[in-house]
């Protein structure tokens, strides 16, 4: 039984051609230990296989419609490095038409292209052994061109299909990516509760990923952010080493992957639990602007839309606050705001944390529609050396992030459950 978004791309795809899929790979952490193993999402998502070095091919004009190269079964090497699905598993288990060793991927490349027109394969995948294979049969069936051997004429990225499904949810899929957002939204409200002065940013990482592997995440969706007072200046800061301190915020991004689905939140907070004036100052400007911005969700608006919005919200607040002096428009113009703005409002959101999916097309900002999951998530960052701002602003990092589905309606917010409102973050902490 094929899956259904397997099904689905094999009637996108034009006629009479083939597609090649590889998996990932093992990557070496060092020396001889490897990375925890993570599959390539677009082969996850046709397929559903989760071992590494597998290769899937789909002709839909064949007899054999999916077939996949996988390790065989090896009870030696089962016993050191866990068990395999094998070519039967892969037969029985993942509906693959044919199954083989992946060893014997190369031999049969000629009998799998022959014929067809057009090959969807991306080249430069991270794969070099396996471009210079595919390359070098392309090249050998041309010369034999005078024996009737019939190579694709053109080769095309998958990705112009698949990543077209992958951005627009099923029910299934949300369901899934609801699941992630709910375990990340504890882990926040779980950090708000342990967060106080003399507490390491590694014991929150720590506890955090805790929440993700207890409620049955995978892992985390990316690299947990957690940065107390000036630390949360540094957009993609991941030492997480120093000691929090009374009367620092504390910003935390951190999101949850299940089943291959990941959520992507960040919540920004005060470590001895009550925020200081300059804090709301700041805090409060960030959030007004998140929420409204949020409101702009619905079919039809763009990211674009979305993001210049937020440029003047935020510098319009800069401008009131004394971070910025001068007219909001020549300032917008002038980009001054990238000073303590300098990153875009949001992106899609999937089975990558940066999801796939095209945010242009014919050169013009791509609106949205019904099924896009998307971030939302302003940020104010003052660095500790800012020239010419007031004192009582600076060290302080403040980001908002939430997870927006977009509906037929509007927009849906998958991360309510972890607080932002300043009332409900104290009262948690309180308790």
């Amino acid at each position: 039984m094929l899956r259904p978004q397997l099904a689905e791309f094999m009637r996108r795809m034009e006629p009479n051609s083939v597609a090649i899929l590889p998996a990932a790979r093992e990557a070496t952490r060092s020396n001889d230990t490897e990375y925890r193993f993570r599959q390539d999402s677009d082969f996850y998502y046709l397929t559903g296989f989760k071992e590494p070095d597998a290769v899937a091919v789909v002709a839909p004009g064949k007899q054999e419609r999916y077939t996949l190269f996988v390790r065989p079964r090896d009870k030696e090497k089962e016993t050191w490095t866990g068990r395999r699905a094998g070519v039967e598993g892969a037969k029985e288990i993942y509906g693959a038409d044919a199954a083989y060793p992946v060893e014997e991927f190369q031999e049969k490349l000629a009998e799998l292209l022959d014929g067809a027109r057009q090959l969807y394969y991306r080249l430069g995948n991270g794969n070099p052994e396996l471009d210079q294979t595919v390359i070098r049969q392309l090249a050998r069936m041309r010369a034999s061109g005078r024996r009737g051997v019939r190579p694709p004429q053109s080769i095309v990225d998958p990705g112009t299909i698949l990543h077209e499904l992958r951005l627009f949810k099923t029910d299934e899929e949300i369901a899934l990516m609801q699941r992630a957002a709910d375990i990340a939204a504890e882990a926040h409200r779980e950090a708000m509760r342990a967060a106080r002065p003399g507490v390491k940013e590694y014991e929150i990482e720590a506890l955090i990923e805790y929440i993700f592997r207890r409620s049955g995440a995978n892992a985390p969706a990316y690299n947990t952010i957690v940065g107390g007072g000036a630390n949360a200046t540094i957009l993609h800061y991941i030492n997480n080493e120093a000691e929090l301190k009374d009367g620092d915020l504390l910003l935390i991004d951190a999101g949850a992957e299940y089943e291959g689905f990941a959520s992507d939140i960040t919540r920004t907070f005060p470590v001895g639990g009550r925020f200081t004036d300059a804090q709301r100052d700041i805090y409060e400007l960030v959030l007004d602007c998140q929420e409204r911005c949020i409101e702009m969700v619905a079919p039809g608006v763009t990211l674009e839309e979305m993001h210049e919005r937020s440029v003047e919200i935020l510098t319009d607040g800069m401008v009131r606050l004394g971070l910025l002096r001068g007219d909001v428009k020549k300032l917008i113009e002038e980009e001054q705001y990238k000073k303590f703005y300098m990153h875009r409002l949001g992106h899609y959101l999937g089975m990558d944390v940066h999801d796939v999916g095209l945010y242009h097309t014919d050169g013009q900002p791509r609106p949205v529609e019904a099924g896009v999951v998307m971030t939302v998530e302003p940020g104010l960052y003052i660095a500790e050396d800012a020239d010419g701002v007031p004192d009582k602003y600076r060290g302080i990092g403040v980001r908002i992030e939430d997870d927006v589905l977009v509906t037929p309606e509007g927009y849906r917010v998958l991360t309510t459950e972890a607080p932002k409102q300043v009332e409900e973050i104290e009262s948690l902490m309180a308790r």
